[in-house]
């Protein structure tokens, strides 16, 4: 790992099984020497996101630890530091783990390799541009992903790209204004869609207050 970035070690417990987790210390961490965020988009103030705990992406692999995973491909989106990924592997799901920080990869193969876990596909992605040798997925997964006002059409273009009538969908989000647009478009699209709304007393010790948006049942829209 770079040593001009300062990180820590965190442990983290799902289901009986402790995961040690590399992250940034704080929100003040940046590292772009040969400007390849900067070419992405990705400005100073958010390029220390993706290697941050934040709420959401400590209760999405708590709920991988305990949901159905069956033999089925598994995508993960904007894995960040991979904890979600990591968890799904040591369960010996098929899961490809993505994101559109450069950075990403790196931190998630140290965290595999940190847990024992060998390897975790991981593939840099971006939304806007479609990839079809992707495929479809069984399932689908990620955390605090709406960020810009063009993010709800993005990602629900994406994953109406990647989805199969069987296919399940679960994104927690931290209660952003774009959550109740994406779901709608995600109907739009012809998804079915739930949602949980979160408190402490549910998800003891994440501090999450978020929603849990769920979709299924999707039906291509004519």
């Amino acid at each position: 790992m770079n040593s001009l970035l300062q990180t820590r070690i965190d442990t983290h417990h799902f289901e009986g099984v402790d995961f040690r987790i590399r992250c940034l210390v704080d929100g003040n961490q940046f590292d772009d020497p040969d400007g390849i965020a900067e070419a992405l988009g990705i400005s100073p103030a958010s390029w220390p996101f993706f290697g941050m705990l934040w709420p959401s992406g400590r209760l999405l692999p708590d709920l991988v630890s305990r949901e159905a995973l069956g033999e089925g491909r598994i995508l993960e989106l904007g894995c960040g530091l991979g904890m979600a990924s990591l968890v799904a592997n040591a369960r010996g799901a098929d899961i490809l783990a993505t994101d559109y920080h450069p950075r990403a990869e790196a931190f998630l193969h140290d965290n595999s390799s940190r847990n024992a876990l060998g390897d975790t596909p991981f593939q840099r992605l971006d939304w806007s541009v479609p990839d079809h040798s992707l495929g479809l997925f069984d399932l689908i997964i990620g955390s605090d992903l709406l960020y810009e006002p063009n993010h709800p059409e993005l990602l629900s273009g994406f994953l109406a790209r990647h989805s199969h009538a069987g296919t399940r969908v679960i994104i927690v989000d931290p209660k952003r204004r774009l959550h109740a647009k994406f779901r709608q478009r995600m109907e739009a699209h012809g998804f079915d869609s739930s949602s949980e709304a979160g408190t402490p007393a549910q998800w003891t010790g994440f501090g999450f207050k978020g929603v849990v948006q769920r979709f299924s049942g999707f039906r291509p829209s004519a």
